[in-house]
Parts: structure tokens; sequence; C-alpha cells
């Protein structure tokens, strides 16, 4: 099951978890980062890293980011705006660098909706 990067990331784009990863799987959005299902191998290392608690497992995002389990595949599956053809698996993302576009979710996300969410669900923690 691959890692998901949800909504406390974006505009937080601290990139521990780039430099955890052991197979350079997570991609530079605009405003996000993003972790290729394809190439995740749910080693979990980049998780504790992340500052601001944005990586999960995809069954295990928190309430109300469900979507960005299908987001975080889009982001790989579907041309980005400005490219004619999907990232898919582009075997790292050291090779090809930031890609300085997002999907239209985090594209159109408010940062004030993104600390609403992270503030709901770090109350919700034991």
């Amino acid at each position: 099951m691959p890692y998901v990067i949800a909504a406390a990331c974006i505009d937080e784009t601290d990139k521990s978890c780039i430099e955890e990863c052991p197979v350079d799987c997570i991609y530079e959005g605009d405003r996000k980062l993003y972790i290729n299902p394809g190439e995740c191998i749910d080693c979990g290392a980049c998780q504790p890293v992340c500052p601001v608690d944005a990586i999960s497992q995809d069954r295990g995002v928190p309430v109300g980011q469900e979507a960005f389990v299908a987001d975080n595949a889009r982001f790989f599956a579907e041309p980005l705006p400005g490219r004619d053809e999907p990232l898919g698996n582009a075997g790292g993302s050291a090779a090809i660098g930031p890609i300085g576009v997002d999907t239209e979710l985090v594209a159109a996300w408010d940062s004030g909706r993104t600390r609403q969410a992270t503030t709901a669900t770090a109350s919700r923690r034991p």
C-alpha cells in the first residue's frame, strides 16, 4: 500500500522526505510534494521525517482528506497543466527535477483550509 502526501504539505514543502526516500519516488509540484504509487516501495522512511505529518499510508489519510489518495495517483497518471503526456513512472524525481505544477485539487486548495484540517486532525490524536 503506497504512501500519500495530504493537505498539510501544501505550501509547506520541507523536502526532508525527498532526502530520506531510498527509491527517489517523491516528486515536487509547485505547492506540494507527491509520492509516485508505482515507484513507492512502501518502506515508510518518509513518514517520520515529515515535520507537518502530511504523509500516511493510503488507507490512513486524515479524515476529510481522502481525495488526496486519488490525487497523488492522478499527478502521475494524467497529463498535468502545460504537459502533453502524463509523468507515469519517470524513474525518480532527481532525473527530471521539480515539475513546477500541481493537480487541479492542489492548485485550487485554500491554504487556510489546510490549517483548519491539520488542526482538526491534530486535536483528534491521543
